[in-house]
C-alpha cells in the first residue's frame, strides 16, 4: 500500500463509516480493486479510531453531559439514578458487551473468513433490504428518552452484527431502532454513541498488537495517513448524515446497498473479483513472481 491507495482508503473510510452501506465492505472491497489484496482487519479497526474521533467531536457536549452525569449519579446525590443522561451511559455500557464478548469468541474468523467477498455481499444484500422493510414499518415516533434497558440490549446485538463486514454498524443499529419504533434521528444518534467504547477498544487494540507483531499487513505509516484522512471527511460526512435522516428516507442506501451487492456477485462469478485473494490479475501476478521467485 503506498501513499495514494492509503489516501483514497482513508476518504472511503470517512464517507462510509456512518452511513448504512457499511465501511469495512467497503474497504474490502476498493483494496481488492486496486489490486493491493485485503487491507486486513487491522487496517479497518485502526482507520475506525479516526472516523470515531470525529463522533466524540460531533457529539462532545453530549458526550460530556453524559459521562458528568452517569458519575454524579452514583451517589444518588446531585444527581437521581433514574436521570436520562445517567441512564444513557449505562445502556450504551449494557449495549457495548454482545459485541466485546462475540468479538473475542469469534475473532479468527473476523480476520479470515467473515472477510469473503461472497459474505460480503450477501450481507449488503441481506441487510439492504431489512433495513428498507424497517424504514418503511418503523412507527418513527420513539424518541431517544425513552429508550430502556431492553432496548439498549437489543441495539448492542443489531451492533454486533457489523463484526461481519457488509452488515454495517450503523445499518444494524438503525435497523433495530427503527424496528423498535425510534424516530430515524433517534435511532442513528444512539447508534453513533453507542458504537463509541466499542469502536475506540477495537482500534486500539489492534494498534497495540500491530506495534508490537506486525501481521504483515499495510504498513503502519499508511494505516495512520488513511485514519487522519478518515477523520477529516467523517467530520463533514457526520453533519451531512444527521441533517438528511431528519427529512428523508433511508430508501436511497438500500437501493446502493442491493446494487452494490449484486455487482460484487457479478464481479466474483466472471472472475473479475476472488473471494479471497486480490484481483484476479493481481493473484495471478503474485503466483508468477512467487513461482519465479522459486525458480532462481
Amino acid at each position: 500500500m503506498g501513499i495514494f491507495e492509503a489516501i483514497l482508503l482513508g476518504i472511503i473510510q470517512g464517507l462510509t463509516e456512518f452511513l448504512p452501506v457499511s465501511s469495512s465492505a467497503h474497504l474490502r472491497i476498493a483494496s481488492e480493486l486496486m489490486g493491493i489484496g485485503d487491507a486486513g482487519a487491522a487496517f479497518t479497526a485502526i482507520t475506525q479510531i479516526g472516523t470515531e474521533a470525529a463522533v466524540i467531536v460531533f457529539f462532545w457536549r453530549d458526550i460530556v453531559r453524559i459521562i458528568g452525569r452517569w458519575f454524579r449519579s452514583l451517589s444518588g446525590k446531585t444527581v437521581r439514578r433514574n436521570d436520562p443522561d445517567a441512564l444513557m451511559g449505562w445502556w450504551i455500557i449494557l449495549g457495548s458487551i454482545p459485541i466485546v464478548v462475540l468479538g473475542l469468541l469469534f475473532q479468527d474468523q473476523i480476520d479470515t473468513t467473515f472477510r469473503s467477498l461472497w459474505i460480503v455481499a450477501t450481507m449488503l444484500i441481506v441487510f439492504g433490504v431489512l433495513l428498507g422493510i424497517a424504514d418503511r414499518i418503523g412507527r418513527k415516533t420513539r424518541p431517544l428518552e425513552q429508550l430502556t434497558w431492553k432496548h439498549g440490549l437489543a441495539y448492542g446485538f443489531a451492533q454486533a452484527l457489523a463484526l461481519i463486514p457488509g452488515v454495517s454498524r450503523s445499518g444494524g443499529t438503525i435497523t433495530a431502532g427503527l424496528v423498535m419504533g425510534y424516530k430515524r434521528e433517534a435511532a442513528a444518534r444512539y447508534s453513533f454513541l453507542l458504537a463509541i467504547p466499542a469502536v475506540l477498544g477495537s482500534g486500539f487494540y489492534k494498534l497495540f498488537k500491530e506495534v508490537r507483531e506486525p501481521s504483515g499487513g499495510a504498513p503502519m505509516s499508511m494505516t495512520l495517513i488513511a485514519t487522519a484522512i478518515a477523520f477529516i471527511v467523517a467530520i463533514f460526512v457526520i453533519k451531512f448524515f444527521m441533517g438528511y435522516i431528519s427529512k428523508r428516507s433511508f430508501m436511497p442506501f438500500v437501493v446502493y446497498r442491493i446494487a452494490l451487492g449484486i455487482g460484487i456477485i457479478v464481479l466474483l462469478a466472471t472472475g473479475v473479483l476472488t473471494a479471497e485473494g486480490g484481483t484476479a490479475s493481481a493473484s495471478g501476478a503474485a503466483a508468477q513472481a512467487v513461482a519465479a521467485g522459486a525458480a532462481l
